[in-house]
């Protein structure tokens, strides 16, 4: 029983990549509970987390909401076609706000059909969308200028912080 066991034991182990076999031996393990390390934003001087689209740059609060920044991400999986995606994830436990920008989207037309199942809303006279994604996740885009749209999304429990991010965004040329 004691060498079953062990046999057990072993294979469990070596499956997980401890103890060097079945790994190529002496292979760096990353723990099963730990995270890997995130990339931080780029911060400029000002506190602000800048993304861009060609020419226009997109400036946002470094630390949205007092939130703990988590990642960044390159596509939205909402998109009905495939466009350049730059954002930044920030967290709150189990709560995320993503802010981003989408590049490529010229006119109000081809933005209007972008996200299938959206509403075509206006923000302070831009046109925007508004839609739910299949995991929850709120999310809200306007088409600031030609070639690019911001986008902001958040898990229900920050989804009243969607406005206020959207407020404290700026643009430079």
């Amino acid at each position: 029983m004691r060498r079953l066991a062990a046999v057990l034991l072993m294979l469990t182990l070596a499956a997980c990549g401890a103890g060097g076999s079945g790994r190529g031996g002496g292979d760096e393990v990353q723990e099963p509970w730990s995270t890997p390390p995130q990339p931080k934003p780029a911060i400029t001087g000002s506190g602000t987390v800048a993304l861009s689209c060609d020419d226009t740059g997109v400036r946002v609060p470094a630390s949205p909401a007092g939130l703990t920044p988590a990642g960044t991400f390159a596509r939205l999986d909402s998109l009905a076609r495939p466009l350049k995606v730059e954002g930044r994830i920030w967290s709150d436990n189990d709560e995320r706000m993503y802010v981003g920008v989408v590049c490529g989207v010229r006119t109000a037309e081809q933005f209007a059909t972008l996200v299938a199942r959206s509403t075509l809303t206006a923000y302070q006279g831009k046109p925007a969308l508004r839609w739910t994604t299949r995991t929850g996740v709120r999310s809200f885009m306007w088409l600031e200028r030609p070639g690019t749209a911001v986008y902001i999304g958040a898990t229900p429990g920050l989804a009243d912080d969607i406005k206020p991010i959207a407020a404290d965004i700026t643009f430079t040329a």
